[in-house]
C-alpha cells in the first residue's frame, strides 16, 4: 500500500496543494503540510448582516488600538501628536472611502486591472521571444499539464524590469514629478510636516524605499530623526510601483480589481505611517523645507528606458536572490522543527508559530477569529520574509478558506516593504545619504519595522470598517 501524503487523490485541489511548488514556497515538505490539508475546509464562508456589524466595530476598535500600540512604544510618550494623528487617521478613512465607494474611482480602478494584463501580455512576449516557451512562449511538445509549465523567474518577475524602464521613462517626461508633488501638497496642508519629508513620502507610494529619499538626498543629513524616522516607516509600509504590477498579477485570481486595491493600500499607508511614526517618535525639531532633486538625470527617453532597465535588472536578481535564501532557510527550520513531536496531529512548522503569534493582530483588524490562524500565518510570513511570499500563498489558498471579505483585508495588511531584509537595503541606502547619520539610522531600523507594520495593520482594519 502506498503512502497516504503523498498517494495521488481524485480532488485536484488537494493534488495542487501537495505539489512540490506549493510547499515549497510555503516552506513545508508534502508530509509536513499534508495534514493541515487534509483539515482544511474549501467550503465558502457566508456571514449574517449582525456578524458583519459586529466585525465592523471590531476593525475600529482594532484601528485605534494599533495607535495605542505605537504611544505604549513612543520615546516620549507626554509629547503625543494630536493634531497629527487624528488628521492622519481620519485622512485614512476618508481617502478610503472615497476611493473605495464612489463609482468614479471604482471605475478608473477597473481600467488599471486592464492595464496590468496589458502589461503582464507585453512582458509576456519579451519574455517568450528571448526564452521560448521557458519564458511562457508555445512548447514545442504536447503538454499533459501546462500549469506545471509556469516558472517564476522567467515569466512572472521579468514585469519588474518594464514596469522600471517605464517608471524612469515617466520620471524623464516630468510626469512622476508632478503626481508626486500633487500628493506632498496634500500631506504638508493636512498634517503641517515639512516639505522634505512630505516630498519623501509622496515617492515612497510610487518609488522603492531607497529611491524615494533619493529626490531630497541633499535634505536627508539636515532632516530630524522624527523626519527621518517617518520616511524610514513610510518606506516600510508602502510598496514600490516596480512591484506593484507584479503582486496585482500574482491576485488577479483571487481579488477582483486588484490593482486598484494595492494601489489605495500604498496611497493610505502614506498617513498611516506618518501617524505612527510620529507618536513612536514625536517631532522636536523644525520642519524641513525641500523641493524635488533628480538623482540622475536622463539625457533623452532611451538613455531613461536604458537607465531603469538596469535599475530594474540589479531589482530583479535581488528579489530572485532573496526568494531562494529564504524558503531555503524557511524549509531548513522547518525540517528541525519536524523533528519534535506533533501538535494536534500536524507537524510544528514555523508557519504554525507565526499564525498563532499574529492571529490577535488580523483579529484586531477585523478578521474572524476562525480565519485568524490562517490570515495570522500570511502576516507573520510577511513579517519574517517578506510579502512577495506571502501573496504567493495566499494566492494558493483553497476556496473558502478565507471570505472574500478577510482577502481583501489581509490584501492591503501586506502591502508593504516591513521585513527585516528590507531593512538591510534600507540602512545601506539611508547611509550612504547621510553616512555621518549612520549609527542614528542603524538605532531607527528595529524600530521602522514595527511603525511600518503598525501603518499597514491600519490599512487593513480602515478596509474592515469600511466594507
Amino acid at each position: 500500500m502506498g503512502d497516504p501524503d503523498t498517494d495521488s487523490d481524485p480532488d485536484p485541489e488537494k493534488n495542487y496543494m501537495r505539489s512540490p511548488c506549493f510547499t515549497a514556497v510555503r516552506g513545508l515538505t508534502p508530509r509536513q503540510a499534508s495534514p493541515i490539508v487534509k483539515k482544511q475546509t474549501i467550503l465558502s464562508r457566508q456571514y449574517a448582516p449582525s456578524d458583519i456589524h459586529m466585525m465592523t466595530l471590531q476593525s475600529f476598535f482594532g484601528f485605534a488600538a494599533f495607535a495605542l500600540i505605537a504611544w505604549c512604544l513612543s520615546e516620549n510618550r507626554r509629547k503625543f501628536p494630536v493634531r497629527i494623528a487624528l488628521a492622519g487617521m481620519l485622512g485614512q478613512v476618508v481617502l478610503a472611502f472615497v476611493l473605495l465607494k464612489f463609482p468614479l474611482f471604482t471605475e478608473a480602478f477597473h481600467w488599471l486591472n486592464r492595464g496590468v494584463q496589458a502589461l503582464q501580455e507585453a512582458t509576456l512576449a519579451g519574455t517568450a521571444f528571448v526564452f521560448g516557451f521557458v519564458g511562457g512562449g508555445q512548447t514545442p511538445f504536447e503538454t499533459t499539464h501546462p500549469e506545471a509549465g509556469f516558472i517564476l523567474a522567467f515569466q512572472a518577475l521579468p514585469l519588474v524590469l518594464v514596469i522600471s524602464a517605464l517608471s524612469a521613462l515617466l520620471f524623464y517626461w516630468g510626469l512622476l514629478q508632478k503626481i508626486v508633488k500633487g500628493f506632498s501638497f496634500g500631506l504638508e496642508k493636512t498634517l503641517k510636516i515639512g516639505g522634505a519629508e512630505g516630498l519623501g513620502v509622496s515617492a515612497d507610494i510610487f518609488v522603492g524605499m531607497v529611491e524615494a529619499p533619493l529626490l531630497i538626498r541633499p535634505y536627508v543629513p539636515i532632516m530630524t530623526r522624527s523626519e527621518i524616522f517617518a520616511l524610514m516607516t513610510c518606506g516600510m509600509a508602502t510598496i514600490a510601483g516596480t512591484v506593484m504590477v507584479l503582486y496585482a498579477g500574482i491576485l488577479a485570481n483571487t481579488i477582483e480589481n486588484v490593482m486598484g486595491h494595492i494601489l489605495i493600500a500604498s496611497i493610505i499607508a502614506a498617513p498611516a505611517s506618518i501617524v505612527t511614526a510620529k507618536i513612536m517618535i514625536p517631532e522636536t525639531g523644525e520642519p524641513t523645507p525641500g523641493e524635488i532633486k533628480a538623482p540622475e538625470e536622463a539625457v533623452s527617453a532611451m538613455d531613461a528606458i536604458t537607465k531603469g532597465t538596469v535599475q530594474g535588472l540589479e531589482l530583479f536578481l535581488n528579489i530572485i536572490a532573496m526568494i531562494i535564501v529564504l524558503v531555503a532557510l524557511v524549509h531548513l527550520i522547518n525540517q528541525i522543527l519536524g523533528l519534535l513531536p506533533a501538535l494536534n496531529g500536524a507537524a510544528l512548522t514555523l508557519q504554525r508559530i507565526f499564525g498563532w503569534l499574529m492571529s490577535p493582530v488580523v483579529w484586531l483588524m477585523g478578521v474572524p477569529w476562525g480565519e485568524a490562524q490562517t490570515a495570522g500565518t500570511l502576516m507573520g510570513t510577511k513579517t519574517v520574509l517578506n510579502e512577495f511570499i506571502a501573496y504567493v500563498n495566499m494566492s494558493r489558498l483553497p476556496p473558502g478558506q478565507l471570505s472574500p471579505r478577510t482577502q481583501l483585508i489581509m490584501t492591503y495588511a501586506l502591502c508593504g516593504f516591513a521585513n527585516p531584509g528590507s531593512l538591510g537595503i534600507m540602512i545601506g541606502g539611508y547611509s550612504g545619504m547621510a553616512p555621518e547619520r549612520r549609527k542614528e539610522i542603524v538605532s531607527l531600523g528595529s524600530k521602522a519595522i514595527i511603525s511600518g507594520t503598525l501603518a499597514n495593520c491600519m490599512t487593513g482594519a480602515v478596509v474592515g470598517m469600511l466594507m
